[in-house]
């Protein structure tokens, strides 16, 4: 760390490779926004940074409560990072709940700033704190700034027309210009933002920009803190134009750039569902792109009906979370048995049942692979962060229409809700797999099958191309219903051989660090930054141990035989009991798998990991 001078300042100019901070308040204090305005102006900036929302689990808790926190942590860093942090430096409690609730994260000698507005007694009872944190020895070894955000908003707007309501709901915007002026960073993109989004009420865009304002000019004018923190421009980013993008939005980009590179108009159907909804939001604003969309009265509409587009010669797409997959369960069936192209897109969350649906999991792999009635295979892609899922919703509609079969594609919470930057891709880079539709009528047999186990694609209406399609076993080559026995066994078998053989497709794994030795570290999803960021901290002075992600999940790729017999353990953290070890184990029995699990709603940290991999290491040793 140096440290210079502020220009126009006394105080100090500290330079920072990392910063984490967290925002935490009420679900009605705008943490959410506050934090993507950081992480968006953080991208503009130039800086790696990665992101994790954390939103109330529930829907409508009272106000002021611990049941009602809604964070928000950022890390943002002038280095590759692979995550949003372990541990937040700077911690902002809008409330004595948000403080209590996240003060045992943050770092030792960690900066936390409190909005003493609203630390009354009422506050402090609706947090159930019996005395209050800033009095009682809670905040003890931390450095703390006590500001009555409420008064200050007041103030700076006390020459507007606004309501007193409307006035507090300006102090997330005092907040953000405090942390722009205390990590130095611009105000212009968040005030371009306000103006965009209040176009038609000018005058609310106005009275944020001025909280804003008067929040980045107290950090100066009354001198809160001892100095101000710069981070510098990452350095290591491959060259281009990024933006910061959040996961769901990066699939909804990515299955558009996927139906274009097929040929293909995409169609949605689905049902809003949490963490799942803004998919469908985001594909609704693309119909300029040729996108159709379908709000369902219900699940199994929403699949019906997207298994009905790709019939018709779209490209069918349907978006949700695990409990939406269980009513799905019986149309994914059909669309296996009539061997239609469908993208069936699960953002992942806390279950069983309605589970937790504002937090993150892991637990529908096995769901996803193998939770159908009959023998019903269908391929798996997993997204491992918010900017890979652009690419994986590309490869999932690839082997959807070569293939001629359902794909899942798995999210979580944890991704649809994180941002990171992301490069924009040339067009012209893009991979093209064009989708062509049978029409010549000659020899044609709607079962017939490719070099890739494929049935040829024939649009409804085409002369001389009529088939049968159903849900009942259909007779190979011609489709029609069978009830014979060996031609069911035939083609059960053709169905599995064909989604089994898109692994000569599929990519061998890399393996990053350690190319042999005691311990291996396999992840697949949401764990790539954590177990990249553990593994990265282990190597740190030699190559101990070695890391591979999966994207492609089911069927598994070709080469991990060999690749897991130069270890003596694979150790396999997941967010489940144990279902990919489960499944690998079974697939390769020579080898050993160590299951890790974590089910608490909220993501590995990369420290967790660390550990875990030291404690192996030292068992082995």
């Amino acid at each position: 760390m140096t440290t210079t001078k502020e220009p126009g300042s006394d105080l100090p100019l500290q330079q920072q490779e990392s910063v984490v901070i967290r925002f935490a308040g009420d679900s009605g204090d705008g943490m959410q926004i506050t934090g993507n305005q950081y992480a968006t102006t953080s991208a503009v900036v130039g800086n790696d940074l990665a992101t994790m929302p954390d939103f109330p689990a529930e829907i409508r808790a009272p106000a002021g409560t611990r049941a009602g926190v809604s964070g928000f942590q950022l890390a943002f860093s002038a280095k590759d990072i692979f995550t949003p942090g372990d541990r937040p430096d700077v911690l902002i409690a809008m409330n004595p709940a948000a403080l209590v609730e996240n003060i045992k994260d943050l770092k030792p000698d960690g900066i936390v700033v409190c909005n003493t507005g609203n630390f009354g007694d009422r506050d402090l009872e609706k947090a159930k704190c019996d005395t209050n944190p800033l009095l009682d020895g809670t905040l003890d070894g931390f450095r703390v700034i006590e500001v009555d955000m409420n008064q200050r908003v007041k103030e700076a707007l006390a020459e507007t027309d606004l309501k007193p309501k409307e006035v507090q709901r300006c102090k997330n915007f005092y907040t953000l210009g405090l942390m722009y002026w205390l990590f130095s960073r611009p105000l212009q993109p968040t005030e371009d933002w306000l103006k965009e989004k209040f176009a038609k009420k000018m005058h609310l865009a106005e009275a944020n920009i001025t909280a804003m304002r008067a929040g980045f000019n107290a950090g100066d004018i009354q001198e809160l803190f001892q100095g101000r923190y710069e981070v510098p421009k990452c350095d290591v980013l491959t060259p281009g134009t990024y933006r910061s993008v959040m996961g769901n939005e990066a699939v909804a980009i990515g299955l558009v750039a996927g139906a274009e590179a097929a040929g293909l108009e995409p169609f949605l159907g689905s049902y809003p569902i949490t963490p799942a909804s803004t998919i469908l939001e985001t594909l609704a604003g693309m119909k300029n792109y040729g996108v159709k969309t379908f709000q369902a009265e219900d699940e199994i509409a929403a699949v019906c009906a997207a298994i009905g587009a790709s019939y018709a010669g779209d490209l069918g797409i349907t978006s949700t979370s695990g409990p939406g997959i269980a009513l799905k369960g019986e149309a994914l069936g059909l669309a296996v048995s009539i061997e239609l192209p469908l993208v069936v897109v699960n953002v992942q969350r806390g279950g069983p049942s309605t589970g937790l649906p504002t937090k993150t999991e892991q637990a529908d792999l096995m769901q996803a692979i193998f939770g159908r009635n009959g023998e019903a295979p269908i391929p798996v892609v997993a997204c491992a962060t918010p900017a890979d899922a652009f690419d994986c919703a590309m490869e999932a509609v690839r082997i959807a229409t070569q293939y001629m079969t359902p794909v899942f594609l798995l999210t979580d919470g944890f991704i649809a809700n994180g941002a990171e930057p992301w490069r924009l891709p040339e067009v012209e880079d893009l991979p093209k797999f064009m989708k062509e539709f049978r029409t010549d009528a000659e020899n044609y047999q709607p079962y017939s099958r490719d070099e890739n186990g494929a049935r040829p694609w024939v649009k409804p209406g085409t002369p001389g191309l009529e088939h049968r399609v159903g849900g009942i076993e259909k007779a190979h080559l011609t489709g029609n219903i069978s009830y014979d026995p060996d031609n069911h066994e035939f083609m059960t078998n053709a169905r599995q051989e064909k989604v089994m053989g898109i692994a000569n497709s599929i990519p061998t794994p890399e393996v990053k660090g350690a190319q042999s030795g005691k311990l291996l570290v396999l992840g697949w999803g949401s764990t790539y930054g954590s177990i990249a960021d553990a593994v990265e901290r282990t190597n740190e002075d030699e190559d101990k141990v070695g890391r591979i992600h999966l994207r492609h999940v089911w069927p598994l790729p070709n080469g991990l035989d060999e690749i897991f017999s130069r270890y003596e353990s694979i150790l396999i953290p997941e967010m489940n009991l144990g279902q990919l070890a489960r499944l690998l184990r079974s697939e390769y029995p020579q080898h050993e798998f160590l299951s890790y699990s974590k089910v608490q709603g909220q993501p590995f940290r990369a420290y967790e990991i660390t550990a875990k991999i030291q404690e192996l290491l030292e068992n082995k040793s």
